[in-house]
């Protein structure tokens, strides 16, 4: 027995030393993306939606496409704050391709998340940024091009209104701490989840053999990324600590960004909301073109960086 409880002790101290040395290097980017999403959510989340409508209201060229995944992006709303949004867009009249755009990036990336991706450093937060972009307009795009002529009628947002916004204290600063309070409530759980599970990797998990799975066989190492996204993805802000050891194992930045992709976008929570929205036979197109891009893009990652 005493021998069992110094084993114990020693992994303890040890776990405890990877988790102070994770959350040190991530807190602060925790706390200031925490900020920024509630600042945009309170401050700037009616423009942002007042500039989408202004998109369907307009001409629908490629430019507004490729406008609309940006201000997905911009978007503070988790998926089922979203997709309110794009419904009462759609009874807008807005069309589809446009909602596409919108919703596809952001699924994958909102303010908050993007500052998080900085612990990852530069040039992991511009690839996220500008692949989440592209994403979003691939989907708009592909939109265009397959689906009906009159732009109307893929998604079904029948039961689904915009709901009434919890930021309506009179007071700004006190709105401002509800939503910040809000979000820490939500996130925090997960972030220190995602801190303990990074510890426990750095403590378990050979280097060198993840090195050799997600590294040095790039292509390989893409296609397992893009496929582990798929149930290990749980909340962004819990796994930025794991990107970040995996990043420092061996991960190639092609399978990081593949990973990146289809995690969020193949999310448990998101996908139970856009079962609802695109029907079966959309649903499996969707997975099917989220897949294939994450696969593309690692690759094309993998080739430049």
């Amino acid at each position: 027995m005493p021998e069992i409880l110094t084993v114990l002790r020693r992994e303890f101290i040890y776990l405890w030393y990877y988790f102070s040395v994770q959350l040190e290097q991530i807190f602060g980017w925790w706390v200031l993306g925490m900020m920024l999403g509630s600042a945009i959510s309170v401050f700037g989340k009616s423009r942002i939606h007042a500039a989408v409508g202004a998109l369907g209201r307009g001409c629908g060229g490629v430019g507004a496409v490729l406008a609309a995944s940006a201000l997905g992006i911009a978007s503070p709303l988790c998926m089922y704050g979203t997709i309110p949004i794009a419904a009462s867009f759609s009874q807008k009249g807005m069309r589809d391709d446009l909602l596409a755009a919108f919703m596809m990036s952001s699924i994958l990336l909102n303010p908050q998340l993007l500052i998080y991706s900085a612990a990852l450093g530069v040039p992991a937060l511009l690839i996220r940024l500008v692949s989440c972009f592209l994403c979003g307009g691939a989907a708009g795009l592909a939109m265009r091009v397959f689906c009906r002529r009159d732009g109307h009628g893929y998604f079904n947002f029948t039961g689904f209104s915009e709901r009434a916004s919890r930021d309506t204290d009179p007071n700004l600063f006190l709105r401002f701490a509800k939503n910040l309070g809000r979000n820490i409530r939500a996130t925090a759980p997960m972030f220190l989840l995602g801190v303990l599970l990074s510890a426990a990797f750095k403590r378990y998990v050979p280097a060198d053999g993840f090195a050799t799975l997600f590294g040095e066989n790039e292509g390989f190492g893409v296609l397992m990324a893009a496929t582990i996204g798929v149930p290990l993805y749980a909340c962004g802000g819990g796994t930025i600590p794991l990107l970040q050891a995996w990043l420092a194992d061996g991960m190639s930045m092609g399978a990081a960004t593949a990973f990146m992709i289809t995690g969020p976008a193949t999310k448990i929570t998101n996908l139970g909301a856009l079962k609802i929205v695109l029907g079966v036979k959309h649903f499996a197109t969707y997975i099917g073109f989220v897949m294939a891009f994450s696969l593309v893009t690692g690759l094309v990652v993998n080739l430049i960086v």
